[in-house]
């Protein structure tokens, strides 16, 4: 058996086709897994979902077993010349579950999305009502027909539900605004016969019978659905239902959609991106690094799952992460979706539910055709980029958890991710790491020159010197420095300079913004963290290793390695050769903090381990300025 003879389906009963002929697929079970990988269309469905699916609250001990026998099974069948123990072209087994591979041709989900695309992309309506027409007739049934109520409950065909309503509404409309009603209206009350509460595709189906001159079968249509609305819901037609009914009274079918909105194009093709930086500068090898890895997935044929991008507060991530995207726009040519998610704003994060309202109303899911489950919207958000090349920039994500709802189930599509935290599970997931670094002397004073002007950097070298320095390279620091340089034209920079050029302990010469910037990473720490980033500055040397850290928080060296680390994530201290590094302005920041925070004593304890754990136990003295100065 070849497998270019291979058809699966799951639009209606689950089904396996060589040629004619219908496959057995076994019991239930197996034919409920083979359902959530069809659904599914090539992304990965993990271990934990099928067992979830197949046995809900009480799986056996040996599920997972069972998991992997039923699909040694499915293998066999689909593949009977395939040799003992071999994988095979179809079911792909992957470290966190098992994925189906399938191409468009032989799988009817796949299918029909791409004829909705043809139908979205058409020149015409004419053009697209054949399209939709077409990409309905492959609909046999609800998804996954035969296994309820796993089929009417799970996410994967709650979104698939969600999709075919999306469609058959707005191929209805196509067909009303066209005049091509009578090439639809078969498969419309068709749909309708298992979609019996749908009030959307039931006034659709009304206007489709008052176009074709049949005003009397619709006002037959809208009182059979009101006495079944009343009997099994006890509910009264809504006002979707009632407009129609109205229309078909007044002979107005023919030439009205059922909304104003329904009259515009179903092209729409969203562009969120924000504006790329006036003032952009430097970068290149991030930049070259970023595009090399595009076109090396390209080559060996694999999809992209993200670009992930962090680095301390305020480095310029989300600067970068856009300019980015505004190179690669014209590469994604079904539009760029974006959404701050507040990772570490004081009012709390964003959830993954609320940017999924948003990015499917963007992409013109209609409020009551949004799903309120999580994982059903995620679903539902995956099945309308199926297909489609779109940027999604997800800017400010707190952890992989906010993130892996958003992400697309299949390629084609590029998300770009920024975080103060290095997201471990999402480049497990297969994202790129693409750290942003702090800029080189000279990049900084190219941002200078770009916001400054050429002749006012070159001017005075020395004071534009002088705060790079006391900028520390930061970039945020830098634009602070520039804007206020911007807002007093005629100062010198010498004479802004030495406003910065004070206490380096402190974070004076910089409006409040930079210290709200870097609270916010700092209320993401643990306690014991929060206060070990706190005596940091006690130690005045370049490098703080374990021990030191030990002997400043007063714990062992393991925990101090666990709270450097969660320093470390969120990006509070970088790591070079296994030694943690504080930047200046997160070291005046730190300072400050433990200034307000930490009672005098506390902080001359922490000297005075230090000092111990030094060897100066002789010195009489074991303040903190001693054990700096002893240091230093």
């Amino acid at each position: 058996m070849g497998a270019t003879t291979l058809r699966f389906s799951i639009l209606g009963p689950v089904r396996v086709r060589n040629g004619t002929v219908d496959l057995e697929l076994g019991g239930r079970q197996q034919r409920l897994l083979l359902a959530l990988l069809l659904a599914r269309a090539g992304s990965v469905v993990g271990l934990g979902e099928l067992v979830d699916a197949i046995w809900g609250d009480d799986p056996p001990a040996s599920a997972v077993n069972s998991i992997h026998r039923a699909v040694g099974t499915l293998r066999r069948l689909i593949e009977p010349n395939l040799p003992v123990r071999a994988v095979g072209e179809h079911l792909v087994r992957h470290s966190a579950g098992y994925r189906l591979e399938v191409d468009e041709d032989a799988l009817d989900l796949l299918r029909f999305r791409s004829l909705v695309r043809r139908a979205r992309q058409a020149a015409g309506d004419a053009e697209a009502v054949h399209h939709y027409a077409e990409a309905l007739a492959l609909w046999q049934g609800p998804p996954a027909a035969g296994l309820e109520p796993v089929s009417r409950t799970h996410p994967a065909f709650i979104a698939l539900e969600a999709e075919l309503a999306q469609t058959v509404r707005e191929a209805g409309d196509v067909a009303l605004r066209s005049g091509g009603s009578r090439l639809l209206l078969p498969t419309l009350r068709r749909i309708a016969g298992w979609r019996p509460f749908d009030e959307a595709l039931l006034a659709r189906v009304m206007l489709a019978l008052a176009a074709e001159g049949r005003q009397a079968e619709a006002l037959d249509a809208y009182q059979e659905v009101r006495r079944r609305l009343a009997d099994e819901l006890g509910l009264d037609p809504g006002p979707e239902l009632r407009q129609a009914r109205d229309r078909v009274l007044r002979g107005l079918a023919e030439t009205e959609p059922v909304h104003e909105e329904a009259a515009a194009p179903t092209r729409f093709v969203p562009a969120q991106l924000p504006g790329d930086h006036p003032y952009y500068t430097g970068r290149a090898d991030v930049l070259a690094r970023a595009e090399a890895i595009l076109a090396d997935d390209r080559r060996q044929g694999r999809p992209t799952v993200a670009l992930a991008f962090d680095g301390m507060p305020g480095v310029g991530k989300t600067t970068f992460a856009v300019h980015l995207a505004h190179r690669l726009a014209p590469s994604y040519p079904d539009g760029q979706l974006y959404v701050d998610l507040r990772g570490y704003a004081p009012e709390g994060p964003m959830t993954p539910a609320e940017a999924l309202r948003g990015f499917l109303s963007s992409l013109g899911v209609r409020g009551e055709d949004r799903p309120a489950e999580l994982h059903a919207a995620a679903g539902l958000f995956r099945s309308l980029l199926a297909g489609r090349r779109m940027l999604i920039v997800l800017d400010n994500a707190r952890d992989f958890e906010q993130v892996r709802h958003l992400l697309p189930g299949t390629g084609g599509s590029l998300v770009l991710v920024t975080s103060r935290a290095r997201l471990t599970d999402l480049i497990t997931a297969g994202a790129h790491p693409l750290p942003i670094e702090l800029p080189s002397s000279a990049e900084a004073r190219d941002n200078l020159v770009s916001r400054l002007g050429r002749a006012r950097v070159e001017a005075e070298p020395t004071a534009v010197q002088a705060i790079i320095e006391r900028c520390a390279r930061h970039p945020l620091a830098l634009a602070m420095v520039a804007a206020r340089a911007m807002a007093l034209p005629d100062t010198p920079l010498t004479e802004i300079a030495a406003d910065l050029t004070g206490d380096r302990e402190r974070l004076d010469g910089f409006d409040g913004g930079l210290a709200a910037i870097f609270s916010w990473s700092y209320r993401a720490l643990s306690p014991a963290a929060a206060r070990l980033f706190r005596l940091l500055p006690v130690y005045p040397g370049p490098d703080i290793t374990v021990d030191v850290a030990a002997a400043l928080a007063g714990t062992d060296e393991r925990t101090a390695r666990s709270l450097l680390g969660e320093l470390a994530a969120q990006m509070l201290t970088q790591v070079r050769g296994g030694r943690h590094q504080l930047h200046d302005l997160l070291r005046a920041y730190a300072w400050g903090l433990s200034e307000a925070e930490d009672p005098p004593p506390s902080r001359d304890a922490a000297a005075a381990r230090l000092y111990e754990h030094l060897g100066w136990v002789d010195q009489p003295s074991r303040t903190i300025s001693a054990a700096r100065s002893a240091i230093a």
